[in-house]
């Protein structure tokens, strides 16, 4: 009897034994009690499915008891994706806000929301030497614009905007004549881990590495044959610069450069590891994955109208 309520239960919804240990939602009768339309009352819970059988399904929800629901009150349900981790969570605003800490003597100014970086060197005109342009600038998208231009035109920069792909921000300013700042080049991708996974992926680092490090800021490399720099704000850090000579390549170096910042890091409290990577950059894609990495957004530059 069980067996054949079961089949009947299964096609009205998306459960099973085959969703033990997912995430799911389940819609619910509420025996006993009366519906705003007069009919029977129902409601929806999230959690994960501990058990089914013995003509029950048990759900944990993220907060308070297991809920043991009847087969027979099952209205409908399904799995739905496991909700994503707290780094995931974070607008990627306030993710690239995390990498000013590795520029901290740059200029900046405030333009609503939206950030303006002015580096002095001619040799970085990207992200520490443009406006973050996510968020809300705080007047119509044409004024800020406008006081981007005005802001980098006296420094004899060109107006570049760092903007996540096929953001509202990147739509507006697009409407207002942007161009791509480099249209042969790939998006770049903001990456992020877990610290403690990426430790247990990275070997112990050799003792043999220079070190050096100002309390934020540190730099780990093998001589003139590879180096790596990192950076950390709050519990958040960031690694970048990773860089390997053509003929010292394939020999592990760059995961021993991490593993020794990444060990850093994780002294300081770091929780949270970002890098950035060009998305058209096959070798490093295939390293970062291996190490846990996956993506939190997509960034490019747009440079204003000529």
């Amino acid at each position: 009897m069980e067996s054949e309520q079961h089949s009947q239960e299964l096609g009205r919804h998306m459960l099973g034994p085959h969703v033990v240990g997912k995430r799911v939602v389940v819609r619910r009768l509420l025996r006993g009690e009366t519906g705003p339309t007069g009919g029977p009352a129902m409601t929806d819970l999230l959690g994960v499915c501990t058990a089914w059988g013995d003509g029950r399904c048990v759900v944990a929800p993220e907060s308070g008891p297991e809920v043991s629901i009847p087969f027979a009150d099952i209205v409908s349900g399904k799995p739905v994706p496991p909700r994503p981790s707290v780094r995931h969570r974070v607008a990627p605003r306030e993710a690239e806000l995390r990498s000013l800490a590795m520029w901290p003597a740059v200029p900046t100014e405030p333009l609503g929301e939206w950030v303006m970086r002015s580096d002095v060197t001619p040799e970085e005109i990207a992200r520490a030497g443009s406006v973050l342009a996510m968020g809300n600038p705080g007047m119509p998208y044409a004024d800020a614009a406008a006081a981007v231009i005005a802001y980098y035109t006296p420094l004899s920069r060109p107006a570049w905007a760092q903007v996540v792909v096929d953001s509202e921000e990147e739509a507006a300013l697009r409407s207002l004549g942007w161009v791509d700042a480099r249209p042969d080049e790939a998006d770049t991708l903001f990456q992020v881990v877990s610290l403690a996974a990426l430790q247990r992926a990275l070997p112990r680092p050799p003792a043999e590495i220079e070190f050096t490090d100002d309390g934020t800021r540190a730099v780990a490399a093998f001589g003139d044959r590879a180096h790596a720099r990192a950076a950390i704000d709050g519990d958040w850090l960031g690694l970048h610069d990773i860089w390997t000579a053509p003929q010292a390549r394939r020999q592990g170096l760059s995961t021993q450069l991490l593993a020794e910042l990444v060990d850093w890091g994780g002294s300081l409290g770091a929780t949270t590891a970002y890098l950035q990577v060009r998305g058209d950059n096959s070798a490093a894609l295939a390293l970062y994955e291996q190490l846990g990495f996956v993506t939190h957004h997509a960034y490019r530059y747009l440079a204003a109208p000529a």
